[in-house]
This record gives C-alpha cells, sequence and structure tokens, in this order.
C-alpha cells in the first residue's frame, strides 16, 4: 500500500509540474549578457535571470541555450512566487580548480516549491584535478565540491539531466519532499573517488527511475532520515552499488524506513545491493528495505548486509553495531557475481537481524577461486521463498 501511495505522489507530481509551467514565460540569460564561449563566466547573467524569474507570480523557465559556458560556484534560493523551470540545454563547466571554491558546492537549489530541472543540458564539474588532490580517506577536512545540492526542495522533477565528473558527490539531496529523477544520467569514470552518484539524506518521497549511474562511488547513498525512496529500471555501473548507509557513525542520526529498488541492473560493480552500518556505532534503526527483480552482470558481493562497515580502519571492529535492521527482502535476483561469496549477511551480534527474507536467487561465481558460489551469514536466520543458489545461511548464527 504504501509503495503505491508513493508511485500515485510521484505521477500528480509529475502532472502538476508539467502542467504548471506549460505557459511559462521565458528568461534567457543570453538577453542578460551570458556568452557561449567556454569562457565568459555566466554567473552574474544567471544571477540577474534567477532573479526576476523567481519573482515573477506566473510560472517561468529560464533557459539556457545549447552550447558551452563557464559557471562559477552559485546558489539559487527561493522561495519563489510561482512554479519554475530551469532548463539547461547547452553545458555548463565548473572551474577545474577546487582552491576557486570557497563553499563545498557548485551549483545549489534550495527551499524552492516546485521545481523543473530539465532541457537535455550537461553540468560538467571538471573533476579530474580534484581527484588526483582527493585525501578524504586520511583527511576528514577534505574538500568535498559537490555539483550539485537541492536543499528543502519539494514538489520538484530533475529530468534528461547529465552530471558529468563532479569532484565529489555528483548530487546531494538534502531535506527534500516529493522529488523526482528521470531519465538522468551520472557520469565519471570507475576510479574517481568519493563521487556518489546521488546522495540523499532526511528525505521523504524520492524517487529515481530509468536512469543511468555510472561514477567512482556508490551510484545511490542513502543516509539517516531517508524514508519512502524508491528506485526504478536504473542501471547502475561502474560504482560501489546501490547502498543504505554508512549509518551508526555520528549521534542523533534518524531512522532509515521504506526503500523499493526494483527493476535495476548492476554492472562490474564492487557491491550489488547492500545495507552498510558501522560496528562500535550509535543506536539506530533501518527498516522495510526491498530489492527485487535485480540484475547483477559481474558484480562483487551482489548481497549484501555489511554490520562490520569499517573503511581503512577508522573504528573499532570488534564493538557489535547497535543498528537494528528489520523487514529486509531480497527477491528475483539473479546474474553473475565476481566474487566467490555472492549472499553475505553479516548482522550485528548485539542487534541481530530481524525478519529477513530471501526468495528465488540465482547467481553465478565467474572467477577461478572456488567452482561455485557461496553465502556467509551471521547473527540472522532468514526465511526463504523459492529457490536459492547458492544455497544461503545453510549456517546462520
Amino acid at each position: 500500500m504504501a509503495s503505491m501511495k508513493l508511485q500515485i505522489t510521484a505521477a500528480a507530481a509529475l502532472l502538476l509540474l508539467s502542467v504548471s509551467i506549460g505557459d511559462a514565460e521565458v528568461f534567457d540569460v543570453m538577453k542578460y549578457g551570458a556568452k557561449a564561449d567556454g569562457a565568459t563566466c555566466i554567473s552574474q547573467a544567471l544571477m540577474s535571470a534567477w532573479k526576476e524569474a523567481c519573482a515573477s507570480t506566473t510560472p517561468s523557465k529560464i533557459l539556457i541555450p545549447r552550447g558551452t559556458y563557464a559557471l562559477g560556484a552559485i546558489t539559487f534560493q527561493g522561495p519563489c512566487k510561482a512554479p519554475l523551470e530551469f532548463q539547461l540545454q547547452g553545458t555548463v563547466k565548473a572551474p577545474a580548480e577546487s582552491a576557486q571554491f570557497k563553499e563545498e558546492s557548485w551549483v545549489t537549489f534550495q527551499y524552492l516549491d516546485h521545481l523543473t530541472l530539465s532541457g537535455g543540458g550537461v553540468f560538467d564539474g571538471q573533476g579530474k584535478i580534484a581527484w588526483s588532490q582527493n585525501d578524504c580517506h586520511k583527511n576528514k577536512n577534505c574538500r568535498k565540491i559537490i555539483n550539485l545540492r537541492f536543499n528543502f526542495v519539494t514538489n520538484a522533477l530533475v529530468q534528461d539531466i547529465t552530471t558529468l565528473d563532479s569532484k565529489n558527490f555528483h548530487v546531494n539531496v538534502l531535506g527534500c519532499k516529493n522529488f523526482t529523477f528521470n531519465r538522468f544520467t551520472v557520469t565519471a569514470p570507475g576510479n574517481s573517488p568519493n563521487t556518489d552518484g546521488i546522495h540523499i539524506a532526511k528525505v521523504d518521497g524520492i524517487n529515481i527511475t530509468d536512469s543511468s549511474i555510472g561514477t567512482g562511488d556508490d551510484c545511490i547513498s542513502i543516509g539517516d532520515g531517508s524514508k519512502n525512496i524508491r528506485v526504478t529500471r536504473v542501471n547502475c555501473g561502474p560504482g560501489h552499488g546501490i547502498s543504505v548507509g554508512s549509518l551508526g557513525r555520528n549521534k542523533g542520526e534518524e531512522s532509515v524506513q521504506g526503500l523499493w529498488v526494483k527493476n535495476c541492473t548492476l554492472t562490474d560493480t564492487q557491491n550489488g545491493v547492500r545495507i552498510k552500518t558501522w560496528p562500535a556505532s550509535f543506536p539506530g534503526s533501518v527498516s522495510d528495505m526491498h530489492f527485487e527483480d535485480i540484475k547483477m552482470v559481474n558484480v562483487g558481493n551482489p548481497i549484501l548486509i555489511d554490520q562490520l562497515y569499517c573503511p581503512w580502519n577508522q573504528c573499532k571492529a570488534d564493538i557489535p553495531s547497535l543498528v537494528k535492521i528489520r523487514n529486509v527482502t531480497f527477491k528475483n535476483i539473479h546474474g553473475t557475481s565476481s566474487t566467490a561469496v555472492a549472499v553475505k549477511l553479516t548482522c550485528s551480534s548485539k542487534v541481530p537481524c530481524e525478519n529477513v527474507v530471501v526468495g528465488n536467487v540465482r547467481l553465478t561465481y565467474t572467477g577461478p577461486e572456488a567452482p561455485a558460489a557461496t553465502s556467509q551469514c551471521s547473527n540472522v536466520a532468514p526465511s526463504f521463498l523459492g529457490t536459492q543458489t547458492p544455497s544461503v545461511c545453510a549456517k546462520a548464527a
């Protein structure tokens, strides 16, 4: 019922947005002095167009025509007086050097209602120099320049847009409600560090559909306070998979509940679908996670619950996680695994996983280390539907 309600809400939002901006007044940045020469910064022209469009009492559209433009760090802040469409037809390029940014973001949209970002254009973060300087694995104060931030935006649609080579996360979605990504593309090489495709936190009602995400970290990462998330018909790879977490590292994290990942394909990713929490964590909760009808192509750790997540040995791995995981479904997941352990459910010894269901899993190991795929389980006793290849949790603790 909750899933159906989420679909109806998303469909209604798309219809409302398309109707509300259909006859919008157009604010073309070229009329404000922008030049499509790839060198002249259009920040001032674009902000002038934004201020007029945002003040309009009727639906409005900001237009960046085809061409290549230079764009510095910029924030588009509401509230605006009427629905607004930001139509990017061309390519905007960020400054290549991270030192040119005062804040940890390039393009920010915040405190807006009824926003559409469309047009088939590209946000090029020019991240190659930043990747070579990335030291986030050892420096908590590293520079994290994000291509697109959406803060406290409601009833929004991002459609037919590409984010390319971000310096850090491609997209960060915080505090948003009823927000849809449709035909959205994320592109970065697999060795680009910390370039998560879409990271969301403290949101309600996020839809990601008919999209392609290839990057150097999680294709989609779901942080604390997120609920009612639907991911459908998404192609992920390269990257680290579709992940809930990591969770439990910080005090006061809000629960994560209500995730549906369905009809997706993951190709050449380090992980498949996973839930990860830190050991020695603060208390937390993850519930109602559903991963269904998913194809894995040469994927490491295709099905993974990891409550011992501890990259770079930055934690006390011998102290159990206090994040409770319950009501999780892995169903109709098939394909090939690049690691021998195709299913790994490592739950907390302090708060074991509850009500985990595994149904109709068919995963084949493609490597040389063992004749067949295997599974590993601890602190979980799943229930099963249909057949399982490999046999899952035969000796679950």
